[in-house]
């Protein structure tokens, strides 16, 4: 099971950069990714049209094939659970202050901790680089 955060979620709908090779490693095996990762997929897709890089018509479409994939369990969704907020916590207390980690980004790495999933697939460099404090690998293959 690989676990992707958002930012390839998003690729496997999109044709933001690299989303080829997302495409390619999704292909690989079952993906996992937190709860929460639905949410910020649907408001990426929406900042898409936002942006207008696409229109109504192709977020409605990507809105929809999302929900499919989701009912049709094409992606593991890992509860938001207590321990997951608990290792985000734990992890902030020793995280130095040079590290700019957002929330979203912690709960991610602490999902992917907290159920054994020992990388972590992503583009985000604040979230790779924190990725350590964790106890999990940070991946970018774009």
């Amino acid at each position: 099971m690989l676990y992707f955060d958002t930012s390839y979620v998003v690729r496997l709908y999109t044709r933001d950069p690299g989303w080829e090779k997302v495409r390619e490693k999704a292909a690989t095996s079952s993906i996992a990714c937190c709860i929460h990762g639905q949410a910020e997929a649907v408001g990426a897709f929406h900042r898409k049209l936002r942006e207008k890089s696409i229109n109504q018509k192709e977020l409605t479409e990507i809105l929809k094939e999302f929900k499919r994939d989701c009912e049709a369990g094409a992606f593991e969704w890992l509860p938001l659970s207590s321990s997951v907020i608990d290792r985000v916590i734990r992890t902030y207390f020793t995280l130095p202050p040079t590290t700019h980690l957002p929330s979203s980004d912690a709960i991610h790495l602490a999902c992917a901790a907290e159920n054994f999933l020992n990388e972590i697939y992503s583009n985000d460099s604040r979230l790779l680089s924190a990725s350590s404090h964790f106890g999990v690998k940070g991946t970018n293959i774009i």
